[in-house]
């Protein structure tokens, strides 16, 4: 582990659009060091777990934002209807340069973060590869020869629910896309399937003590605010506009 990070590989066998997964150890953390972390949400959470958690996996995102190369100071989470973060830059700096859609996930004492690039969505999700579910709660996950498949098999049970939670996270629907309705055959690591008239691609893998999958698929992985209009229809203006200034006497070369 370097920087108190471990950057994750996924073994993926096709060609793919850019993608960058990493993981760290869930541990307290002052928020003054989360550049990410939004004080209003920590100061809900009740349970020093669930704080932990979550400025460990704001910390993360901070690293891979960096990683891929740009300035975590500058941006801020947003939240789509169903609680699907993305990136976007802060109010006021007036910027819309494409941004990577993101995942987080958090189990057992591991914070997990995946980018990919704009024009993509991604999910990731970790979970102790010797964790067992108890079959009384796999008809929640699965249903006809899923089903069968599962109570045949039931050590297969916590790795078909990282699938299926990475895929629930790529949608940006979280709990909200009921796991029964997504099916593939199970102990399958790499596959591509469609959903919802909708295409993705999924990878499964063992890291040391972890089973991880990640799951991604063409859509938008942004969620917009009036400023970006106006910022795009600036953009549009300047297109179709031969001389463009920024005020009286701004505007670069003609002081």
């Amino acid at each position: 582990m370097q920087d108190g990070f471990e950057i994750l590989e996924p073994p993926i066998s096709k060609q793919s659009p850019k993608l960058l997964c990493f993981r760290c150890p869930v541990l307290p953390r002052q928020i003054q060091n989360v550049v990410l972390a939004n004080i209003d949400e920590v100061a809900t959470f009740v349970m020093d777990k669930r704080r932990d958690e979550h400025l460990s996996g704001r910390w993360l995102l901070a690293q891979a934002v960096e990683a891929w190369g740009l300035n975590p100071s500058e941006l801020e989470i947003r939240r789509n209807q169903y609680r699907a973060p993305s990136l976007a830059y802060l109010s006021g700096l007036w910027k819309n340069t494409p941004l990577p859609s993101i995942s987080i996930g958090h189990s057992e004492g591991w914070a997990y973060v995946a980018l990919i690039e704009n024009g993509w969505t991604v999910g990731i999700d970790g979970e102790p590869d010797d964790r067992k579910i108890a079959e009384n709660a796999f008809d929640m996950m699965a249903s006809g020869e899923e089903l069968q498949q599962l109570r045949s098999n039931p050590d297969m049970a916590i790795r078909t629910w990282t699938a299926k939670e990475a895929l629930q996270k790529a949608m940006r629907l979280g709990m909200n896309l009921n796991p029964r309705k997504i099916q593939f055959p199970i102990g399958v690591k790499e596959c591509n399937f469609s959903i919802e008239n909708l295409n993705f691609q999924l990878v499964s893998w063992t890291y040391k003590e972890a089973h991880i999958s990640v799951a991604w698929g063409q859509g938008n992985g942004y969620d917009s605010v009036p400023e970006d209009e106006l910022l795009e229809r600036t953009r549009r203006a300047m297109e179709n506009t031969e001389s463009w200034g920024v005020g009286c006497s701004t505007t670069r070369n003609n002081l």
